[in-house]
């Protein structure tokens, strides 16, 4: 699948994400990148379909705004097609990746997001 195609079906799985969900994040920004790149300490084997980095909105204090960069959610292309078969199938599997590093934004962490059913 071509970059354009990949960022065609992370569209179509954005778009299936609520309008109520989407107005309520704030000054989140959402990239495609191929690979993610384990960080020093981490098992080099680390494979991850999405990365949220940033400040959760449960963690901003009235300072915050103050020149804060836009907080991010990486969807890291290459795993999710070794991950998938179909394009249906991805876009499943990128929903399910954005809505999950979404409710990172929101304060929700792994651990909850495992008993929801989003781990």
């Amino acid at each position: 699948m071509t970059l354009d195609d990949f960022e065609s079906a992370v569209d179509d799985a954005i778009d299936q994400i609520p309008e109520d969900l989407m107005r309520m994040m704030n000054n989140v920004a959402i990239f495609v990148r191929e690979e993610y790149e384990p960080g020093p300490g981490e098992d080099p084997d680390t494979e991850l379909l999405g990365l949220y980095e940033g400040t959760p909105l449960t963690e901003r204090d009235s300072w915050w705004e103050a020149g804060s960069l836009p907080d991010s959610i990486s969807i890291f292309r290459q795993p999710l097609l070794r991950h998938c078969e179909t394009r249906e199938e991805l876009i499943e599997e990128i929903l399910i990746t954005v809505i999950h590093e979404v409710a990172h934004h929101f304060g929700i962490d792994d651990a909850r997001l495992h008993e929801l059913g989003w781990g």
